[in-house]
Parts: structure tokens; C-alpha cells; sequence
């Protein structure tokens, strides 16, 4: 058995021949080869929480570049968002459509840990650079496939993007005002899900080959199912009660209070009390302690039930007085009370900035740019933000010639066939 990062061949955790880094990795995750021929959203955000913890990610894009880079904002001609999905990501162009951009592919997944796609079924085996002819090259990759709704099913071929599954899965039907129409999120929600879901799977496939004397292994993950796997027990409350669950706004049907609070000044709070201990002293900090003393206040079903009453006295309370007044009171009484921010008061939060939680990472196109940090704080082994998204093609002297020996000339050669 071999740890995570090593050559399973030479038990040897030196990088693979021709697969230079830029620089030495760092993370739990360092000596992962990984290759991101995926494109917009979920499968690049997992190969983006690889490369945050140390795997050496290497995007492909078609010559035309990722969707991605022309999505949402830009700033001097340069997308923010893929700014941020992009990075700790090397970057070359390939036309893996070519038959030649296919030879490429097969040469370099021979030394990848990890392949990431999302292309519809069937689309690489018409290709030749299917799972079956990868695995063959390489018995130890780790194939994540994402699609909408997975490889096989009625669905399989259909096109879906997270909006899509935000609506099948029963998302929308829970989100909104009870008299108001479904409501999608205004972010990828499902690409967010299934991202951070990859990252998990590949993961845990990784341990499986290198600890559990295992092999590589297809992965095949659609955006429906690990949105729906967050999303309650409403399947089972189906099976077993014949209900189905309503849209209640803010409101919660397992708790209350639990909402959105205007204060005085025309600042937004959202409290949440699901534990019994919390609400009472919510209720005592709003001067309704007989409230908190009724039989049925224990029942968090209970509470919800009389929302409306609960609801009309916390919220008078917090209307009658400014913001903060309420979040001081609120912090003292060991009640649960927080801000609802935008982007800008997010970022001059003391706790964000104290623990870095948005950091600043300096850019070859923007200077200094300002992002979302890596998820979760490793003790020992910490991941790390080295660079933002990098412009299309940029990486591909160094790669064409580290990975597959191809020099200037060549290089000139492949653009204008067409391949890169």
C-alpha cells in the first residue's frame, strides 16, 4: 500500500518524470497530479479544493478558453469569478476534438492521479478517450465524471446546468414566501454542492487506491443527487407520512423564532433558536419570560406552530431599537443573532479579517485581489491560495514541453492546425 502522492510503481513520492510544478506545492494533498478538462462550475470548483490543499492541478481548455472566463463580472477585461475558480491551476489550451489533441491527453493522463470532466456521455468515448481506454493507460486513476444527471438513466443525455436540478430536486419548491412562487437561488447552488461533493469522492477514491491496497475507479457524480442529499428528509417524510413540504419564507417549520428582523435603524438581522435553551432566552431578553414558561414552549414543533405570535413580539422589540443595541444584547443573553451582510460589510467584519476568512492574493492581471480563502484550516498541513486564475493558454510552453517534450517550433505548429 502506498500513501497518497506517491508513484505506486516505485513507492517513490519524487514527482513523476516531466511533471515540473511551478513551484513546491504545499497541503495535504501535495504529489496529487491532477488534470481539469471540465469547464464553468461544479466539476472545475472540485479541481479548484484540490489545488487548494496541494494537488497540482493542470486546467485544459479548448483553444476558445472555459466558458467560465466570460462569465458574471470583469474588471479590465479579466472575469472575477474565474479569477477565483481558476486558481493554483496551470493552464494550457487543447482541442481534445483533434485526433492529435487526443494523443496528447492519452500521453498525459498516463501520469495523472486524477482526471476531472464533465463533457455529456458519451462524448469522450466518441473520442477514443473514454474511461475504459484512460484506465487501461492507467490503472490508478481516479476519473470523477460530472454530469446532470449521472451516466446512465432516462436523463443521462439531457442538457442541465444547476438550475435545473435546483428546481427537480425540490429546492425551489421549499424556497420562498408560502404565497409566493418557487425561488431559485442567484448562485450555483447545485455546482457549489456537487463541487465540494467531487472533491469528497475523489478523495475518498484516492484512500481507497493507495491505502486499501485498491485501484483507480470511475467516479460518476450528477448535480442532482448530492443537492438532494442536503436537502432534509423530505423524500422519507413522503414515504412515511404522505406530506409534503411548504415554502415558509424565512420561518422554519421545525423551530421558532427563527427569521429576518428589521432594526430601528434599517438594519436586517436573522435569529435562530433551535434549541429549547436559546429561545427562552430569547424570550427573556425580548421581556416575555411567561412565553418561555408555557408547557408547549419545550416542543420545538410547538414553537413553530405559534410563529406568528412569536414572531410579532421579537420582532417589535428589535424594531424599537438600533442595530447595535440588538446585536449587544443579544451576544450578553448567549442568544444566537447575526448581521445579514452584503459583499462590502462582509469583507470589514473584525472576525472575517481577523481570521482571514476573505484573503488577499496578488495577481499578474489585477494586482492585489480579494477572494473567498481555502475552506477549512489544517493544523499541520494547511492549504494555501499561490496564484488566481491564469490566462488562457498561459502555462503552455512550460507544460507542452515538460509533459509531452514539444518545443517553440511545434508549439507554432499545433496553433495553427488547430490543436491548441
Amino acid at each position: 500500500m502506498n500513501p497518497i502522492g506517491t508513484d505506486p510503481t516505485t513507492d517513490s513520492t519524487t514527482d513523476h518524470q516531466g511533471w515540473t510544478p511551478t513551484t513546491e506545492r504545499k497541503g495535504p494533498l501535495r504529489g496529487i497530479k491532477v488534470l481539469d478538462i471540465s469547464t464553468v462550475y461544479a466539476a472545475p470548483i472540485t479541481a479548484m479544493l484540490l489545488g487548494d490543499f496541494g494537488a497540482d492541478v493542470i486546467k485544459v481548455e479548448h483553444p476558445r478558453g472555459d466558458p467560465a472566463r466570460t462569465h458574471g463580472w470583469h474588471r479590465n477585461g479579466h472575469g472575477l469569478w474565474w479569477k477565483v475558480i481558476a486558481r493554483n491551476k496551470r493552464t494550457m489550451t487543447l482541442n481534445l476534438g483533434h485526433p492529435t489533441g487526443q494523443d496528447f491527453l492519452r500521453e498525459i493522463v498516463a501520469e495523472a492521479d486524477v482526471l476531472v470532466e464533465n463533457f455529456r456521455p458519451g462524448v469522450l468515448e466518441k473520442w477514443g478517450i473514454g474511461a475504459d481506454t484512460l484506465l487501461d493507460l492507467n490503472p490508478g486513476l481516479v476519473m470523477l465524471r460530472v454530469t446532470g444527471f449521472g451516466q446512465t438513466g432516462p436523463y443521462a443525455d439531457r442538457r442541465a446546468f444547476g438550475t435545473l436540478v435546483e428546481a427537480m430536486s425540490g429546492f425551489a419548491h421549499q424556497t420562498g414566501q408560502p404565497d409566493g412562487p418557487p425561488t431559485l437561488p442567484p448562485f450555483g447552488l447545485a455546482d457549489g454542492v456537487a463541487g465540494i461533493t467531487g472533491a469528497f469522492a475523489v478523495i475518498s477514491a484516492l484512500y481507497d487506491r493507495d491505502r486499501n491496497g485498491g485501484h483507480g475507479q470511475v467516479i460518476d457524480m450528477s448535480l442532482l443527487e448530492p443537492l438532494l442529499g442536503i436537502l432534509g428528509p423530505g423524500p422519507t417524510v413522503w414515504d412515511q407520512l404522505g406530506e409534503i413540504a411548504q415554502r415558509h419564507g424565512n420561518r422554519s417549520p421545525n423551530n421558532a423564532p427563527r427569521n429576518t428582523y428589521r432594526t430601528r435603524d434599517g438594519r436586517w438581522v436573522a435569529i435562530s433558536a433551535s434549541a429549547t435553551s436559546v429561545a427562552e432566552r430569547v424570550m427573556c431578553l425580548v421581556g416575555r419570560p411567561d412565553i418561555a414558561a408555557e408547557p408547549w414552549f419545550g416542543n420545538a414543533g410547538e414553537r413553530s406552530r405559534r410563529a406568528d405570535m412569536i414572531d410579532t413580539v421579537v420582532s417589535a422589540w428589535i424594531a424599537d431599537r438600533g442595530f447595535d443595541e440588538v446585536e449587544a444584547r443579544f451576544v450578553a443573553a448567549g442568544a444566537a443573532l447575526a448581521p445579514i451582510y452584503d459583499a462590502r460589510q462582509l469583507l470589514s467584519d473584525p472576525h472575517v479579517i481577523d481570521r482571514d476568512v476573505i484573503t488577499t492574493v496578488d495577481d499578474d492581471d489585477l494586482g492585489r485581489i480579494r477572494m473567498q480563502n481555502v475552506m477549512c484550516r489544517f493544523s499541520e498541513t494547511p492549504g494555501t491560495i499561490e496564484f488566481a486564475g491564469r490566462g488562457l493558454g498561459q502555462d503552455n510552453e512550460q507544460l507542452y514541453r515538460d509533459l509531452l517534450g514539444v518545443d517553440s517550433a511545434r508549439l507554432a505548429e499545433l496553433a495553427e492546425d488547430g490543436v491548441l
